[in-house]
């Protein structure tokens, strides 16, 4: 099923919400009104439950997920969750936790078994080893940004299904079924997206943002310089010609940013090092192609094999 702002099971069901009034929840026969705080949970649960639940994104991939406004839609529709599918480790600490007080909702409360954190079920890089607000917007429990890791999205699918499925007990057996043939079709990916990413082991990269040390660490890629001085910080111009000086004693093959991303500083930076800029989709719905994650990685491969093609 394609995942769209909100997952509707068919044409006809929205046909008949919209003619006879009723609200989307409503109009759904799905078992769980599942809320996820970013598109790629979004896809992993539709992956997951299919027609047994009803997905609505809290955000696209077209917006920073660490600024979110609580706007009276998403408000509504975390009101009526019975699950929240969220990141974690402080990624959405500028607006869920106010997104849950205005919901009112107390299921998706935390430490109710209907609030699921993606990055509580997988081991997290960049934990920094002392928290300063001069430090820019660093995250106490580590780096939030796990989708750019097929292994572990492996990992929190499994963690996923099981939580469905203590909310669903009557429906406990399909999530098992689902997540079984999902991990048998993602394993089965991952071994072909390393195989073709053989070529990219020990490529040296510039960084937008501090957002891909998972992929970094999947794909053997070496981060030489970050755009940004600090997590969250526009760079400077001192740190602009500081990241060029680094450049000159240690060069890079390309320089990468996520769709959401302004491209005003990779792009100053390419103008003086004829680096290409690669605009990677970062999660699903941020290309064309990036459509679930299957995608999302087909894609995001893509186009790293693509800038380094001699």
């Amino acid at each position: 099923m394609t995942m769209q702002r909100w997952t509707w099971r068919s044409a006809a069901g929205l046909l008949a919400a919209l003619t006879l009034g009723l609200a989307p929840w409503a109009a759904a026969r799905a078992e769980l009104r599942v809320v996820a705080c970013e598109p790629e949970w979004a896809a992993l649960t539709t992956e997951l439950a299919g027609a047994l639940a009803q997905v609505y994104s809290a955000t696209t991939a077209q917006q920073d997920p660490h600024q979110v406004q609580a706007r009276p839609s998403l408000i509504a529709a975390v009101r009526r969750a019975d699950l929240l599918v969220c990141t974690g480790a402080e990624l959405e600490a500028g607006w869920l936790p106010l997104l849950q007080r205005q919901a009112g909702n107390p299921a998706i409360q935390p430490g109710r078994p209907g609030l699921f954190e993606a990055a509580a079920q997988v081991e997290l890089l960049g934990v920094p080893a002392r928290l300063d607000r001069a430090d820019g917007d660093v995250h106490a429990a580590g780096n939030p940004h796990i989708q750019t890791d097929p292994r572990r999205i492996a990992r929190v699918a499994a963690a996923l299904a099981r939580r469905l499925a203590e909310l669903d007990p009557p429906h406990a057996a399909d999530y098992e079924r689902r997540h079984a043939d999902f991990a048998q079709r993602w394993q089965a990916a991952i071994t072909r997206w390393e195989r073709s990413a053989a070529p990219l082991k020990g490529l040296p990269i510039v960084v937008q943002h501090q957002g891909f040390p998972y992929l970094e660490q999947w794909l053997g890629l070496r981060q030489v310089a970050a755009l940004e001085p600090k997590p969250g910080l526009e760079p400077s111009s001192a740190h602009l010609q500081a990241v060029l000086a680094t450049l000159q004693r240690e060069p890079a093959r390309l320089i990468l940013r996520a769709a959401y991303n302004d491209g005003r500083g990779s792009m100053w930076l390419a103008e003086r090092t004829r680096l290409p800029v690669v605009a990677l989709p970062y999660t699903v719905g941020g290309s064309e192609a990036a459509r679930d994650l299957f995608g999302l990685f087909d894609d995001t491969l893509a186009r790293l094999l693509k800038a380094v093609q001699p």
